[in-house]
């Protein structure tokens, strides 16, 4: 049997991901993937854990899992950001994650968004030097 992961593009592996959402949670991840590409041009892309797309740069930036309910977008090292827009609404109990919970019809505001995403780059960076 062929592992499509190891052949397919990952890039190409979310894209099929959102297309098959065909729901409000496509359109959703579709939209925090253009934005997470705004703010780090040169982000890598990845598909782990059975299909959730991951973001990475000089380290995990975020993971975009899809819920029945919810888009969950988990920080990796989120508790170790700033977040003055208050995003972080889920796994606030955690040391290490923090997680942003869209539901149906919710936007995010874009402008606080690209700042943590390019936040947690920074600190990927500073870890790695």
């Amino acid at each position: 049997m062929n592992n499509m992961n190891e052949t397919t593009d990952p890039s190409q592996l979310i894209d099929e991901k959102i297309a098959g959402l065909n729901d409000w949670r496509g359109n959703t991840l579709a939209d925090v993937r253009a934005l997470i590409k705004q703010a780090v041009p040169d982000v890598v892309e990845e598909v782990k854990w059975r299909g959730v797309p991951v973001w990475s740069r000089d380290g995990m930036i975020c993971t975009g899992e899809t819920y029945k309910q919810a888009v969950k977008l988990t920080f990796a090292k989120g508790a170790s950001l700033e977040d003055p827009a208050g995003l972080f609404n889920a796994s606030l109990d955690g040391n290490t994650r923090r997680a942003i919970d869209i539901h149906e019809g919710e936007a995010i505001d874009a402008p606080a968004f690209k700042a943590l995403i390019l936040a947690a780059v920074a600190l990927n960076q500073s870890k790695k030097k």
